[in-house]
């Protein structure tokens, strides 16, 4: 009956079809009519086709030297408002304290924060505050591992059903002792990373075959990306972890800039936009963005190079205090990094300049204050964890 109707409808579905998520969750409420027709989900595939920007990011702190984990609220910092206001009731609707993990496509992962007796992974859409849960998994997976979501709407249509992938990257240290040609003993340390895959569809999680071995560990907040449903983390070591779960293949990217290439510590991120993968990178010798033509291997592209008195002259109300002099005298990693950023979607960049936080639009170069560290807790200088969030109406499966 309701496809039926739909047929005779075509009128308004293209032209709410054109409107924001956001809108269109506001308007399913107008009247029965327009409610069943925006929460179809032929009328929500649709909908997705259409771009949708960034509409905020999620904050949240996290514990740096204890395994005990605290209930570190979740901050969520919109910016598509005038006037940005931090909230810290986004995620109230799931039943549990969480741990913030990945982002995709309006799709929320995040897990039960431990200790906890019967943990859990939750997948979640805020915008609906609908979700579905799974148990945590009794295999090699710890609190410690890396879980990023594999969702792609247009690969696997929300039609009918709405099918995920998650991917657990977990890591074993070695230390190996070896001797040099005069006989002299070096001891350096080795990660092995190994890959775990749930899927939504089978309802199981398998342990892929691949392994990837590298001499840096992922860095402590687990900065991850996702694009068309393959991982990326970024390491402790100017190189990218890679995982292609519908291949099993894994290898290390390398960045764009060696290490030698600088004088002082640099600070980076990664995120999506465009379909690529793109590399943030803070240094004495500016802000630098750089695309990956191909997954498979180390090739990149400086999409836009900006030094930092530049920066400074084109946003003279911003408090940004001589970027320059500052990011070069930062050269041991113990230092506070001055201007770190945070995250990266679709060209909007999350970072902080000393103790506030900024928007900044590569394609406009616009920068905009979000709001005061203190704003997002008293650990929010160390570490946090950062998604970039762009709303979509995409239905969870049970929920």
């Amino acid at each position: 009956m309701r496809r039926f109707w739909f047929a005779n409808d075509d009128l308004p579905i293209v032209i709410l079809s054109r409107l924001s998520a956001k809108t269109l969750h506001y308007l399913k409420y107008v009247s029965k009519r327009w409610f069943n027709l925006i929460s179809d989900r032929s009328f929500i595939a649709s909908q997705l086709k259409k771009t949708e920007p960034v509409s905020g990011f999620f904050f949240q702190e996290i514990f740096e030297w204890t395994d005990q984990e605290g209930i570190e609220p979740i901050s969520y910092i919109p910016v598509d408002n005038q006037t940005v206001t931090v909230t810290r009731t986004v995620l109230d609707f799931l039943p549990d304290n969480v741990v913030i993990l990945s982002l995709n496509n309006g799709l929320l992962c995040c897990r039960s924060c431990f200790p906890n007796s019967q943990p859990k992974i939750y997948v979640c859409n805020p915008l609906t505050k609908k979700f579905t849960s799974l148990h945590w998994p009794n295999c090699d997976i710890t609190q410690h591992s890396s879980i990023s979501l594999a969702f792609d709407p247009f690969q696997n249509p929300v039609d009918t059903s709405t099918h995920f992938k998650l991917v657990a990257v977990s890591v074993v240290k070695n230390e190996i002792v070896d001797e040099d040609e005069d006989g002299i003993e070096n001891n350096y340390e080795e990660y092995v990373f190994s890959f775990d895959i749930f899927s939504s569809e089978t309802g199981s999680w398998r342990r892929s075959n691949e392994q990837c071995i590298s001499n840096y560990n992922l860095t402590k907040n687990k900065k991850n990306a996702m694009v068309n449903e393959v991982s990326y983390w970024l390491t402790d070591g100017f190189q990218i972890l890679m995982f292609d779960p519908r291949y099993d293949l894994s290898l290390l990217v390398t960045a764009p800039l060696p290490p030698t290439e600088f004088s002082s510590i640099p600070e980076m991120c990664i995120g999506e936009s465009e379909g690529k993968l793109h590399y943030v990178i803070v240094s004495e010798d500016g802000l630098q963005l750089w695309a990956l033509q191909d997954h498979f291997g180390s090739t990149w592209e400086l999409r836009m190079a900006i030094a930092l008195d530049v920066l400074e002259r084109e946003n003279p109300k911003m408090p940004l205090y001589t970027l320059s002099e500052k990011v070069s005298l930062r050269v041991y990693k113990e230092m506070p990094a001055w201007i770190d950023p945070l995250s990266f979607k679709d060209g909007v960049l999350l970072l902080r300049v000393s103790a506030n936080v900024y928007m900044y639009r590569f394609e406009t170069r616009e920068m905009k204050k979000l709001c005061h560290v203190s704003t997002l807790g008293p650990k929010s200088m160390c570490s946090p964890i950062v998604l970039p969030y762009s709303m979509s109406l995409v239905p969870l499966d049970g929920a």
